[in-house]
Formats: C-alpha cells, structure tokens, sequence
C-alpha cells in the first residue's frame, strides 16, 4: 500500500508523468480489449459458425467482416478513456474522440459493406441468379452506406450535428445531380434491364457499334463485361443496354435451333428442262423417286387437256433440272437427322442477279452448340456442291487467272 501511495503522491508531484502513464494504460487497455476479443470472443463465435453450412466459405474469410467488426471494440475503450486522462489538453482529448468516433463509423461502414458483397456472393449461387442479377442494387447500397458514414465521419471530426450538414445539402442538390448523374442513370437503366428482363449474365449479346459479340459475364451498376469470342474483354456502360440497339441471341439459345440461311449461287445458262434420258437418270434417287411420280403425273394431266397445242413442246409443261434440284435439298433436309423438322424450313429462290441465281435453304438444326452447328451446315453444303452436276447445274463464280490461262491455251 505505501509503494501505491508513494507512487501516487510521485505522480501528483509529476503531473506530466502522469498523463503519460495514464495514456499508457489506457493503450494497453485498449490492446487487452483487442486480444480478448479477437482471441476470445471472435474464436468462440467462429466456433458457432464451424457448426453451419458457411463454416468454410472462403467469402466469409476473404472479407474478414467479423475482424472489422471486432475493431470496434479498443476505439471504444480508447474514445471512452480519453476524456478521463488527467492532465490532458481539453482539445486534445476532443480531437482524438472524434477520431475515434470516425474510425468506429469508417469501421462499420466497411464491415457492412463486406456482408452486402457476401449476400451478393451467395446469391450468385443460386440457380436464378442469372436471371435476376442484384449486383446493381448491392453497389446502390454500398455507395448509400459511404455516403452517410461520409457524412457522419465529417460531423464527427467537425464535432457537429450530421443534420446541420444534411441541411447544406439541399443547396448542393444540383451539383450532386451532376456528380452522380452516371450512377443515377445507370441505376435506372439496371432497374429497367431486371425488370424486363433484357439480358441475363450467360447471353450471347452482340452490338456492333461497340465491336462487342459475345457472352455477358458480369452485369453491375456502372457497367457491363461482355467476353467476346477472341477472349477479348469489353466494358459497356449499363445505360448503353437501354438507348442502343443490340442483339441477345439467348432467344436461339432456348429454342433449341439455330438457323442456317445460306444462299448457293447458280450459273444461270445451265438451268434447262429435263430431257427423258436424264429424268430416268435421277430416278435412281431415292429422294426424288415420289417428287418425279408425282410432278411427271400432273404435268401428263395438264398437257393431256391442251390437245392440238399440246404438239409443240413450247406451249406444253416440262420438268426442269433446277426444280428438281430444289425438290431434292427440301427432300434431304426432311430426312436430315441433324435438322429441326419442327421449324421452318424453306428452299427458295431469290432474285436473280450478275452474280447467278441464288437458290437459298433456310432451315434449323436440332443444336445450338456453336461448333456441332457449324458441322453440320458445312456437310450439307458439301453435299449439295458435290450433287450439283448430277443435275446438269453449275456454281457460277468469276474466271479467275487460271480459267483465263486455260482459254488462251485453248485458243492457241
């Protein structure tokens, strides 16, 4: 007891002596406070969790929401302890309370701002979070809770009302309108995106005024990443969804099958009626087999009732190579394993051109795997290439070097 007292009167002998030792105890207060709650009390509420589904989750770990919030704790102890150090300016002791105060604020602000980021996390997760992404309204809530704790840390370390600040806002209404213009604009435009469901994060988006084709892989508030098909990545502002036009093939995607519309283009001088040699030739096709039963019979009905007329070949009907042809790619697509027979499937002409008649096929496959697409629309254009001249028909393409050399040597 004497040495308590002896230290005691030294002390009050020693007023800054004393200060300093009561700063001291109060750091090491405010250490012990930290090591029992971050050893103690932090270990047993992470022993708690070990017992739910989230023991392991790296989110949780990454995020260190509960350290953040545990730092609470020693600048409580510091900012209560302050005000009772004797000897102690009275400015010094407010500037480090309201320090104090700030960090509090800063501290849980951030800590709020981690679970918001793990509630995001866990609900990517889900089965329909593609469908109805809430990165966008995550980030509205991260930059409101910066907002206010902004506002709060300034009232705190001013030692002032936050409503007397607030108050100062409403002259600043419209500078802040042009400060947040973008975040505003881009929250209405990720409201509208959600709500009608205009793109989901997997589509295969393309709009190429922003040279952008590929598949959306992050949708947040600002923007969104786009990954196109050369790995490339491409950051389109959220708003852009909403005042550009754009392509979402997600539509092709669900349906089941892609289309296939490919033009083959025709020399035009080999399209001729069948003559009976040649009719008899395609008959071997078992394709053809019912179109020329059926074709030949109503033509023989039709020419049957011209009578005298129908003497001259010019006034009677006849079947021609390229009809046929036509009447074959339809019958092959029906008999396709690979196309869609449920969608529509069409074998047309187009307008004749310089360039040869384009006779183009216009049908679905039965995948929309990009690759196993492509396949089989390059075999059945293999296939109709190489059937051509059993039709008499030919590709029409323009004399390249090699077909003028052979005509001179010819000539020669």
């Amino acid at each position: 007891m004497e040495s308590v007292q002896q230290l005691q009167q030294w002390l009050a002998a020693h007023p800054q002596m004393e200060t300093l030792a009561y700063i001291a105890l109060l750091l090491s207060g405010s250490w012990l406070a930290n090591f029992v709650v971050k050893k103690g009390l932090l270990r047993g509420v992470l022993k708690i969790m070990s017992r739910t589904p989230v023991a392991h989750d790296r989110q949780l770990i990454e995020r260190n929401i509960i350290a953040r919030f545990a730092n609470v704790v020693p600048a409580l102890v510091i900012g209560y302890g302050i005000e009772h150090v004797p000897g102690l300016h009275e400015y010094v002791a407010i500037v480090v309370s309201n320090v104090t105060k700030a960090f509090i604020i800063l501290t849980v602000a951030r800590a709020i701002s981690g679970t918001l980021s793990v509630i995001n996390t866990f609900y990517d997760r889900q089965e329909d979070a593609k469908e109805r992404p809430i990165k966008g309204y995550i980030q509205v809530g991260k930059i409101v809770i910066y907002v206010v704790a902004a506002i709060l840390v300034v009232a705190a370390l001013i030692d002032k009302s936050p409503v007397i600040l607030l108050s100062g806002l409403g002259a600043m209404a419209a500078v802040l309108m042009l400060v947040f213009q973008d975040t505003l604009l881009s929250l209405v435009a990720s409201v509208q995106i959600s709500s009608n469901d205009i793109i989901r994060v997997g589509d295969w988006v393309e709009m190429p005024n922003l040279n952008a084709d590929g598949d959306v892989i992050d949708i947040a508030l600002h923007q969104i990443k786009v990954q196109n098909w050369d790995k490339t990545i491409t950051f389109i502002p959220t708003k852009r969804f909403i005042t550009d036009p754009f392509k979402n093939w997600r539509g092709m995607q669900e349906s089941g099958g892609r289309r296939i519309k490919r033009s083959i283009w025709l020399d035009q001088q080999s399209i001729h009626f069948l003559t009976d040699e040649e009719r008899q030739k395609l008959h071997r096709f078992h394709l053809l087999k019912p179109y020329l039963t059926a074709k030949q019979t109503e033509i023989d009905e039709w020419n049957a009732q011209l009578q005298e007329a129908g003497k001259e070949p010019v006034n009677t009907r006849r079947i021609t190579n390229i009809g046929t042809f036509r009447a074959y790619v339809k019958a092959y697509l029906q008999h396709h394993p690979r196309i869609n027979q449920q969608m529509t499937m069409l074998v047309r002409q187009l307008n004749p051109t310089a360039d040869g008649l384009p006779l183009e096929v216009y049908c679905f496959t039965n995948t929309v795997v990009w690759d196993q697409y492509e396949s089989i629309q390059s075999d059945i254009f293999d296939h109709l290439f190489a059937i051509l001249p059993e039709f008499g028909l030919r590709v029409f393409q323009h004399p390249s070097g090699q077909d003028m050399k052979s005509f001179i040597l010819q000539q020669n």
